[in-house]
């Protein structure tokens, strides 16, 4: 048996199974629009912090990471530090969320902004710019995919059809699971991509140089200047860094799956306890920094996107293939089930805030699949790229949704005024280089969005007369019994 099929053989194993045990889980549950959309509110801490790692761990985890510490350095270490701030912000606001969320049936964030601004407009505008954000965002996992297969196959077979044929047979199990069908499923992914981030941080150093520490001496002897961020305004310095872990960290939650996740919990203690151990999960990700540069010394020479490919290639040069077919096994996993999750919101948000009918939810899923794989065919860039291109939209959802939980002036005209104006400055970045003074473009934008917003709420306030909608000026924690 070749090296390839051997290889492409345990990764079907590995995906195949793991979408037959995610399915016996929820065969004995009926699909009503909340079970399908946000798990029936019933998600205790063990399997929300499942699934809120799912955001974590992608295949921009296992590729995109790797990829920048290969390719750019240490500026890739900004991975590692949004990750925990964000968690830090979450725990005082996401709790909050989750109980107005409770109390009055959202699903969504444009459920959320409706609800506290009393503007359908608003909603239907935030639903349109996170259908559109989310889509080159599950292109971002179809990128990981493909790269997973070619290196896998050993360059042997058609892995863009591999991708459509894997895409669609994945749209397929959350068109029939829904968010606790990925839930379960994220189990297995979690536990194998765990285990593949494990083996390249730590054995793969040792195997190569002796230890981590000699695999950064020969780092710094061959790139001497690779393990340093460049002062100031330099690209990819020390501005840019600090500016995109605060973009990066204020955005975490504000795409369309985020939401789904913190309603689907059980009690908002629930989601304050994974706000709190979720960055002991991210952790994990440093180990694969340290496989892109320990790829950065044994497999040299690769330039611009061909980066993203360093780890597997390592992988396929000096390993057996079933080792190469369990990590592309997992991989493939954290590109498919994080996309799944990802089409299961854009079809809930456009379903329920531009239709105004969650019956549509599973006609939607296949369609939000189908305009993906197409954009992917289309149109393909660095994984990195994708996933800033995500965040410097995304995070302008931010402002609406944190300052309405602490300033009553707030209007939806304000929400919407400053959101129009971020988006802007963030479109324009897709065209520019860094941004001014080296600040990330992506808070350039948030900061116009936040001027703007402020502006128009301090001239033009909310009436005294307009519902109270969702505002609430303090945390008050609950307390509910088996929340475990």
């Amino acid at each position: 048996m070749s090296g390839s099929t051997q290889a492409l053989l345990i990764i079907s194993a590995i995906v195949v199974g793991t979408i037959g045990f995610a399915l016996l889980a929820v065969r004995r549950i009926k699909m009503e629009p909340a079970e399908f959309i946000v798990g029936g509110r019933s998600f205790g801490a063990l399997l929300l912090w499942i699934l809120l790692a799912g955001e974590i761990y992608t295949s921009f985890t296992f590729l995109g990471a790797a990829g920048w510490a290969y390719g750019k350095g240490a500026p890739a270490f900004y991975i590692i530090a949004y990750g925990p701030i964000a968690y830090i912000i979450g725990y005082f606001y996401l709790p909050l969320v989750w109980r107005i969320g409770k109390e009055r049936g959202l699903m969504t964030w444009p459920d959320f902004l409706v609800d506290r601004y009393g503007s359908k407009s608003l909603g239907t505008g935030v639903a349109a710019l996170q259908f559109f954000l989310t889509v080159p965002y599950v292109t971002l996992q179809l990128t990981g995919l493909q790269i997973l297969l070619t290196i896998a196959g050993y360059g042997r077979f058609n892995a863009t059809l591999a991708v459509s044929v894997a895409f669609l047979l994945m749209a397929l199990f959350v068109f029939t699971a829904g968010l606790r069908g990925a839930a379960w499923a994220s189990i297995i992914k979690d536990s194998l991509v765990l285990g593949a981030a494990m083996f390249a941080g730590i054995y793969l150093p040792i195997r190569f140089f002796g230890s981590p520490a000699a695999m950064f001496e020969r780092v710094s002897q061959t790139q001497p200047h690779w393990l340093t961020i460049h002062a100031g305004s330099a690209p990819y310095g020390v501005t840019w860094f600090i500016s995109t872990v605060l973009l990066t960290s204020i955005g975490f939650f504000m795409g369309p799956s985020n939401a789904q996740s913190i309603f689907a919990a059980r009690s908002d203690n629930t989601v304050r306890r994974n706000m709190i151990f979720m960055p002991f999960y991210g952790l994990m990700i440093m180990f694969v920094l340290l496989a892109g540069l320990t790829a950065l010394v044994v497999v040299p020479g690769l330039k611009g996107t061909a980066a993203d490919q360093s780890y597997l290639l390592l992988l396929q040069r000096h390993f057996p293939a079933w080792v190469l077919g369990i990590v592309a096994g997992a991989g493939c996993l954290a590109a498919l089930l994080p996309a799944s999750v990802l089409l299961l919101g854009a079809a809930s948000i456009f379903a329920r805030n531009v239709l105004g009918n969650t019956r549509y939810v599973r006609v939607l899923v296949l369609v939000c699949a189908v305009l993906s794989l197409a954009l992917w065919i289309v149109a393909k860039t660095s994984l990195v790229e994708l996933l800033l291109f995500y965040f410097n939209g995304i995070t302008q959802l931010a402002p609406g949704v944190m300052l309405g939980l602490a300033w009553r002036r707030v209007s939806g005209w304000a929400v919407g005024s400053g959101l129009v104006v971020g988006e802007l400055v963030a479109a324009y970045s897709l065209h520019a280089s860094t941004g001014p003074m080296g600040i990330n473009w992506g808070l350039v934008a948030l900061g116009c969005n936040v001027a703007v917003l402020t502006a128009v709420a301090l001239v033009f306030p909310r009436s005294a007369k307009a519902p109270e909608g969702s505002f609430r000026p303090a945390l008050h924690p609950t307390a509910e019994a088996g929340d475990a």
